[in-house]
Formats: structure tokens, C-alpha cells, sequence
């Protein structure tokens, strides 16, 4: 699996993948990719780097992390639904570790999100809080 950084001129596909796992995780997030873009651009231009998985030449999903923490922080993650179930998004996640040469790395994951937490949980992550918020 190849790694490429994103740049500015990525940003419309950065945006269309982040509106296919808005949709899987069921966020609450009503953004439309004209918003997207407008977010992902603000991402880039500050503190987070985007990178792009490909298989084959094709870009089979991204990641975008937080690169001013430490541990760096994966806020999104993602392999498009046609390359899932077979083991992509896993070897993504290493590929990127040894490209980005880190051995630690924070994320959150919605608690609906079974799926996800199943397979962060299957690369070894653990539960270390529970973010919460109140709404009225």
C-alpha cells in the first residue's frame, strides 16, 4: 500500500470520501461537500495533514491527523466501502505508522459505531476515556 500527502488540490476528494464516513459512522454532522470542502481546506491550512491510501494507483481511502500532538491524533479514517473486508484498512493504519514513523496514536470513535470500534479494538487499540456532551 502506497502513501501520498494530500495537498490543497485534493481537497474535493478529501471531501467526498469524509462525506461517505459521516454517512457509515450515522454522524449527526449535516455538512453537504461544498461545506466539506470549505472545512477540509481550514484542516490543511492549519494544524492537520491528510493522506491518501492507494492500492494499485487507485486512492482506496484517507486519513486525516492532528500533526501538532503528541501522540498525533487520527481525526478521520477511512477505506472506501468497495475496498472493505479485505484487511485494507488495517494494513492502511501500519503502512502509515512506519510511513509517519510513530508508535502512538489517539482517536475517537462514536459509541454507535460498532463496526469501528471492532476494528480499532482488532489493531490493538484500547479504551483510555469517554468523551461526552450534554445537549438541552
Amino acid at each position: 500500500m502506497k502513501i501520498e500527502k494530500c495537498t490543497l488540490t485534493d481537497i474535493h476528494q478529501l471531501a467526498v470520501l469524509n462525506k461517505q464516513l459521516i454517512d457509515d459512522e450515522k454522524s449527526d454532522n449535516p455538512m453537504n461537500i461544498d461545506e466539506l470542502e470549505e472545512r477540509m481546506l481550514s484542516f490543511l491550512n492549519t494544524e492537520y495533514d491528510a493522506y491518501f491510501f492507494i492500492l494499485s494507483e487507485k486512492i482506496i481511502g484517507y486519513a486525516l491527523i492532528k500533526n501538532t500532538c503528541n501522540p498525533i491524533y487520527l481525526r478521520q479514517f477511512l477505506i472506501d466501502r468497495k475496498y472493505r473486508k479485505h484487511h485494507y484498512g488495517t494494513d492502511a493504519l501500519n503502512s502509515l505508522i512506519e510511513y509517519l514513523g510513530i508508535n502512538s496514536i489517539d482517536i475517537e470513535v462514536l459509541p454507535w459505531n460498532e463496526r469501528g470500534i471492532h476494528f480499532w479494538e482488532s489493531c490493538g487499540f484500547q479504551e483510555i476515556s469517554r468523551y461526552m456532551r450534554l445537549k438541552k
